[in-house]
């Protein structure tokens, strides 16, 4: 903590940078959304666009995290649960992805177990 005059305005001084940094990079951000001569891969927002908008995300996250949220003065138990979370994040991501990509094709799924009339003939009854 500071406790002398000359500290607090030390911390005032990196405080205001980080948020100056902030502000920068969601300009940034938007900016890569929108500008047509920063739009990156295909023409209109597309995955590339998204890539770069989240890895600036991280960064501005990373920044709140480390400064805002007194991250840099804990000890390392912290970031390996913090580590854990993100590797649990992606392994649910990726489980996510893989529904998506080979769904379960059931004809009772949605319909609570009660056969629909356009259902009887693909399963053949």
């Amino acid at each position: 903590m500071a406790d002398t005059p000359e500290a607090i305005k030390k911390s005032q001084k990196l405080y205001l940078g980080v948020g100056l940094c902030l502000f920068i990079g969601t300009i940034v951000t938007v900016a890569v959304a929108t500008v047509p001569w920063l739009d990156i891969g295909k023409h209109g927002f597309d995955t590339a666009d998204m890539i770069l908008g989240l890895c600036i995300a991280s960064v501005k996250v990373a920044l709140v995290m480390y400064f805002f949220m007194h991250l840099n003065h804990e000890r390392a138990w912290v970031y390996g649960s913090l580590v854990l979370g993100v590797i649990m994040a992606f392994f649910l991501a990726f489980l996510t992805f893989l529904a998506k990509s080979d769904p379960i094709h059931y004809d009772k799924f949605n319909t609570g177990g009660v056969l629909l009339p356009g259902c009887i003939k693909s399963i053949g009854l």
